[in-house]
């Protein structure tokens, strides 16, 4: 939420016809990398309930797996949750009735870590501003994760949202300088300065570790560099890096059959990687089967979390003995749904970090149902639940 799928996108953001920048939260002071790091996976956890809940957690192993940090250094992790609570996020924009607004809020309202758990909260009226998506652009955390500098994934961010454009538009230096974390320095008010310490560094982080490419150019009155902006193009060397984009199961044709249906980008491919190719085409031919189905995702999301259709399967198809694989493969989904949405993209990256060749490629087609991987599968899943599957194989053993 990337070489991410434009349909995620919504708002401005998808139109081509946005020339400019419609609105912006500018963050003051300086961010570390782990720090901005830090607040767009927090962002990412909390963003379906941004506004309908005032408090939002995440498992600290987690949180650390997706911003890159594999430290078990707890004192870091409170630092930088302590400067994102100390950190003044400002917003200047028109509202939906062209009404100018202007607002200040610490970034962080509260955090604190307990038992494991990360539990934080947003101030209501910041909350109203980053969930609306002509704010916040979704950043791709495996490529967020690469970035060995600030200012080059701050750069990466406030223009990754301009992709569709292929322009910034001019930004005064001012400005620029307020979105690098760098207007409270006399040191970069000198044009020379900035471009050689901050830009020319940041573009080419950009370039080579991210899925787009960045051209600057700068305008003048006189001598004096006044604006810059920068020419965005996707890069299609790195664009493929982005494992947990599911490029495997936007390939099939079962996912371009959902797609048709209505289902979102996001849910067809957590349905895939959970469920499985073979079991989400039964009940997608069980769906279009029926006559008279008003909402077919609603009816589809209910028959493959209620397996809708077995019975008339089994009276098809006499009932074979339960095989242990299966029951595995049915707890693991089960493991699997349970989880939130970004634990469940930090399992996949966890475990496909294990992988190599044929082994990942049939993991990023198949999900946690891939036959090629399940042993490796069962052993991961019983790392994450001890205990998971000590019924199933007990029950297996009396049979």
């Amino acid at each position: 939420m990337d070489d991410i799928p434009r349909e995620r996108l919504s708002g401005p953001l998808r139109r081509g016809a946005v020339k400019k920048h419609v609105a912006a939260i500018h963050v003051s002071g300086k961010l570390t990398l782990l720090q901005r790091k830090l607040s767009n996976v927090l962002l990412l956890n909390a963003y379906d309930t941004l506004t309908s809940q005032s408090r939002h957690q995440i498992d600290a192993r987690t949180l650390c797996l997706m911003i890159g940090y594999n430290s078990n250094d707890m004192e870091t992790l409170k630092q930088s949750l302590r400067g994102l609570a100390e950190t003044v996020a400002e917003w200047d924009m028109l509202d939906e009735k062209g009404q100018q607004e202007w607002g200040v809020s610490s970034l962080l309202s509260y955090a604190k870590l307990k038992g494991g758990i990360c539990e934080y909260a947003y101030s209501p009226a910041l909350a109203e501003k980053l969930h609306d998506p002509k704010v916040f652009a979704l950043i791709n955390l495996n490529i967020q994760r690469r970035f060995t500098s600030g200012h080059a994934l701050a750069l990466y961010e406030n223009c990754y949202r301009f992709v569709r454009t292929g322009s910034t538009g001019w930004w005064s230096l001012d400005l620029f300088r307020r979105l690098m974390g760098v207007s409270d320095s006399p040191y970069y008010e000198v044009y020379k300065q900035l471009n050689a310490k901050i830009i020319k560094p940041a573009v080419a982080e950009v370039n080579k570790t991210s899925n787009i490419m960045l051209t600057p150019e700068t305008r003048k009155m006189g001598r004096t560099v006044t604006d810059i902006r920068f020419l965005i193009t996707e890069n299609p060397q790195l664009a493929i890096l982005d494992l947990d984009d599911g490029e495997g199961l936007r390939n099939s044709d079962l996912y371009a059959q959902l797609r048709e249906l209505g289902v979102s980008d996001r849910l067809a491919r957590q349905w895939l990687g959970e469920h499985g190719e073979k079991y989400v085409a039964e009940k997608l031919d069980f769906v279009t089967g029926r006559e008279g189905v008003k909402n077919a995702v609603g009816y589809l999301t209910k028959a493959l979390r209620e397996d809708y259709g077995a019975a008339e399967v089994s009276r098809r198809n006499p009932p074979k003995p339960s095989t242990l694989r299966a029951r595995r493969l049915e707890r693991i989904r089960d493991l699997a749904a349970s989880r939130k949405p970004t634990q469940r993209d930090a399992d996949k990256l966890l475990f496909m970090g294990r992988l190599s060749g044929a082994a990942r490629d049939d993991f990023e087609r198949h999900g946690w149902m891939s036959a090629l991987n399940a042993e490796a599968i069962v052993a991961f899943w019983e790392e994450l639940s001890p205990g998971a599957f000590e019924d199933i194989e007990a029950e297996s053993e009396k049979g």
